[in-house]
């Protein structure tokens, strides 16, 4: 194990969800987190006895988990080509058309301040306006100043895999994973149509759309459609 490893995997270990989301991500919608991470500044040993403590706070925004197969991810750009044989693995052990979920996020981080107090006391600060706001979906995380963003993915996996069980129970009752004999998933029909709306209304550039039939290896079904969209 290389030492960035070894730093990261430290990290990880000493990360930890203080405060977590009071409700899971949404199946059907963009779910908003705030969070709060909090740590000991990394030039602590230079400061004598008096403690200060560092607090991010911003946003994660989980986008709707969209259920996807092994032979849609392979089409899509950004894996390198050992994620890409990975995939291939995946197809071969489980079928290329094995519906799963995709989950994307987008983090916003709003400020950073220096807080001249113990963690201790600051976190039961932030705890008492967390619950005067009422927001269910606000967290508190305890990270490593240096690595604080390896922090913030530790606790966007954490919640992604306690989200699972009930994102997959609601679209498998909905019938969205069910795949038809081409290999699409009911979900991901509705998602194209979806697009369909919105290049038509002028809201979405047909590029996108063209984008996700050819991942989806359908541009041919759609063809006469698309075309019909330019008419």
């Amino acid at each position: 194990m290389s030492m960035d490893d070894e730093r990261i995997a430290y990290v990880v270990s000493n990360t930890e969800v203080l405060r977590p989301p009071r409700q899971t991500l949404s199946t059907f919608g963009t779910t908003n987190v705030y969070y709060y991470l909090v740590t000991e500044p990394s030039y602590r040993e230079l400061m004598g006895g008096e403690e200060e403590t560092v607090v991010r706070e911003g946003r994660v925004l989980a986008e709707r988990p969209r259920v996807v197969t092994p032979a849609y991810l392979a089409n899509v750009e950004g894996f390198s080509d050992h994620a890409k044989r990975y995939l291939e693995m995946v197809a071969r052990e489980h079928g290329s058309n094995t519906p799963g979920l995709f989950y994307g996020y987008r983090n916003e981080p709003k400020e950073m301040n220096i807080v001249t107090s113990g963690m201790t006391a600051v976190v039961h600060k932030i705890e008492d306006d967390i619950e005067k706001e009422g927001n269910p979906l606000t967290a508190i995380i305890k990270g490593v100043d240096d690595m604080w963003d390896v922090s913030l993915l530790k606790f966007i996996f954490d919640m992604t895999r306690h989200s699972l069980g009930s994102n997959v129970y609601e679209l498998g009752r909905r019938g969205l994973l069910d795949v038809d004999r081409s290999g699409i998933p009911l979900d991901a029909r509705m998602s194209i149509e979806k697009l369909f709306s919105l290049v038509k209304k002028g809201e979405l550039d047909p590029s996108a759309l063209k984008l996700e039939l050819d991942r989806w290896g359908v541009f041919e079904e759609y063809e006469d459609r698309f075309f019909w969209l330019f008419k």
